[in-house]
């Protein structure tokens, strides 16, 4: 309550003042910096959503998960191990280069080969061979069947570099996308501007300066000044009440398939232990959580596949709020408190964001009811990011954002061949079972049996807890007056602004 009094106090006074600025650049506030700008290395939240403005996969996916045409406007499999791919005709990189066949097979040999360090690796362990039949043709051999393919090809999740781009690509990408790149000043901003030769249309927006703001509150003044134009799923919950109210501003709020997760490292001696992960789980309140932290705008999530997916099962082992069950849990495992109550000690790291760490310390007076003293250790987001990537935690949260839209997420996220940097099984999770079902879903043509696999892994996961899936986070927009035809996306991208438009006054 002191916060929300706080910050209501900060807008009334921010709403006294006027803020000079470009009017044909879209000022979008973002968290932190992208980790990297180049789509074969960054897989945070923040490179994947600008990748995505400018890079292209071989093909897309629409609201309904199916495949669409992007850079590939046709593709065909003549047998199960054989994927050709034709491309679009007189697309061109922001530099002017032609797209060519040569360049897609430089994008994917250059992530399997290691010529970049890239923790999607393993999502191209079924590619044998990459071959730029002609200028417009690419073949793709493979090593066994591999039903999720065209999910890692896809924009968002894949993006085509030009040929020869090495580890420094970075500092300039140049893509294919609807916007190219002008400058980036890392913990400060990334400027894009509109592609004039876009194959997929010219966006309406001239320019968007993605502005680094860490603490939510400033972004939240900066909204209401007018020196902010647009925010997605950044600000704090309790503010949005407020924001709704100032006749500038709209707040467009739709559900998402964002799940927020807890996760562990399974080499920590405390933590390997299951039943002390289920005990953690059964210790948290997310109901609560999510009616005073998160306003209501969000649900609980128990798998990490979307509930309206055709793999999604509900037939899960359930942790709800339960405090005696929780201390049963970690009395079997060998913990009795000591006089003070305390049972152990888990660093718990996170961001500066101003949530994150909101979400830390309900946790931590949630865990400590269990006997669980949470420590909580915060970080600027690429160190910490950096970190969780590296394995070195014991628990720390964040958000799956489009990748878990598609079943591979469980290969890539638990499988054994994907333990980081090779994918993101980042707690160290391994289980034969599950990775012979994985296996078996990725290469079975009967959508039955991928079914049954999927539904059985999601089982296990739930039986397992490598990580807790806390809830999915509806997809929460507010944006000045002036940024029209706004669309909300479940996943919370920017793609948005690709048909956007600056109102003219």
């Amino acid at each position: 309550m002191r916060r929300l009094l706080a910050l209501i106090s900060l807008i009334a006074f921010a709403g006294c003042h006027s803020a000079q600025r470009d009017p044909q650049t879209v000022v979008f506030l973002i968290e932190s910096s992208p980790a990297s700008l180049d789509p074969r290395v960054g897989t945070d939240a923040q490179s994947e959503h600008i990748d995505e403005l400018l890079f292209n996969g071989l093909v897309a996916r629409d609201a309904s998960f199916h495949f669409t045409p992007a850079l590939a406007e046709s593709w065909e499999q003549p047998e199960p191990l054989t994927l050709v791919f034709h491309l679009r005709d007189g697309v061109q990189f922001h530099d002017g280069r032609a797209l060519t066949a040569r360049d897609v097979a430089w994008t994917v040999n250059s992530i399997r080969s290691g010529a970049v360090i890239s923790p999607k690796a393993a999502a191209y362990a079924s590619v044998d061979a990459v071959e730029a039949r002609d200028t417009r043709t690419v073949v793709f051999h493979l090593k066994h069947a591999d039903n999720f393919l065209l999910t890692n090809l896809s924009t968002g999740a894949f993006g085509v570099v030009p040929e020869g781009s090495g580890r420094e690509f970075w500092r300039h990408p140049v893509g294919t996308g609807p916007f190219r790149f002008v400058n980036q000043q890392i913990d400060q901003d990334v400027v894009v501007e509109r592609n004039p030769q876009s194959w997929s249309g010219e966006p309406k927006i001239e320019r968007v300066r993605f502005r680094v703001v860490p603490d939510a509150i400033t972004e939240s003044l900066e909204l209401e000044k007018g020196s902010g134009d647009v925010a997605v799923n950044s600000l704090p919950m309790d503010s949005l009440a407020v924001l709704a109210t100032r006749p500038n501003l709209i707040v467009e709020d739709a559900p998402g398939t964002q799940v927020q997760y807890l996760g562990f490292n399974l080499r920590d001696s405390l933590l390997k232990d299951t039943r002390v992960r289920q005990a953690i789980a059964c210790a948290i309140d997310r109901r609560l959580i999510i009616e005073t932290l998160l306003g209501g705008h969000a649900h609980t999530a128990e798998s990490l596949l979307p509930t309206s997916h055709w793999a999604f099962t509900n037939d899960l082992a359930r942790y709800d709020y339960d405090p005696a069950r929780a201390a049963r849990l970690l009395d079997e495992a060998g913990h009795a408190p000591r006089r003070d109550g305390v049972r152990f000690h888990l660093a718990m790291k996170t961001s500066t964001d101003g949530d994150t760490r909101l979400l830390a310390a309900v946790l931590q007076q949630q865990l400590a009811k269990a006997g669980i003293a949470l420590d909580l250790r915060s970080y600027e987001f690429a160190t910490f990011y950096s970190d969780v990537t590296r394995g070195a935690f014991q628990l720390y949260s964040l958000r799956w954002i489009g990748g878990n839209e598609q079943p591979d997420i469980f290969t890539y996220a638990f499988a054994t061949a994907s333990f980081s940097p090779q994918g993101a099984n980042r707690g160290h999770y391994s289980n034969q079972q599950l990775d012979a079902l994985l296996a078996d879903a990725s290469e079975s043509a009967d959508a039955a049996r991928r079914r049954a696999d999927y539904v059985e892994a999601q089982q296990k996961l739930a039986r397992d807890l490598p990580a807790i899936n806390l809830w999915y986070r509806d997809t929460v927009v507010v944006h000045n007056r002036r940024l029209t035809h706004v669309v909300p996306t479940p996943s919370g991208s920017f793609a948005f602004l690709e048909t956007a438009e600056l109102a003219k006054y």
